[in-house]
């Protein structure tokens, strides 16, 4: 990776803010959706970055199909993803859980989140491969 310039560094903190009051957002509707029994929110977090990773991973790193310019993939892939996904909550509310004495949640936290992230982020990069011609 090259390194970043002044605007680089700007872009990623503007899309990292983006990335966290949608972060947020999505948190507070699911809490209120779901309750706060399981992580709910931070799951779904996860899931729509990867796959929304995966669309902008397409669009952008391979050279037959670049769509986005540098500067729009450092503020939507660094930034607004970085800000978005939620791995480290993950992994301080499955210790909870396992804390709490509820290892079959914290096994379902664990399987679920890390299997269907991947599953969205290949998911993402095929549909979005598949719909811009090289």
């Amino acid at each position: 990776m090259r390194p970043m310039n002044p605007t680089s560094y700007l872009l990623v903190a503007l899309g990292g803010a983006a990335g966290r009051m949608g972060r947020a957002w999505v948190g507070i509707a699911a809490a209120r959706l779901f309750g706060m029994g399981f992580p709910w929110g931070t799951m779904i977090v996860n899931i729509l970055g990867s796959a929304v990773i995966g669309v902008f991973a397409a669009t952008a790193l391979s050279p037959s199909r670049t769509i986005l310019s540098p500067e729009l993939r450092i503020f939507l892939m660094v930034g607004f993803c970085g800000g978005f996904t939620t791995f480290s909550s993950f992994s301080l509310q499955t210790f909870e859980l396992l804390r709490d004495g509820r290892a079959g949640a914290a096994l379902a936290n664990i399987v679920v989140s890390v299997c269907v992230c991947i599953a969205a982020a290949a998911a993402g990069y095929l549909a979005t491969a598949a719909l811009v011609p090289r």
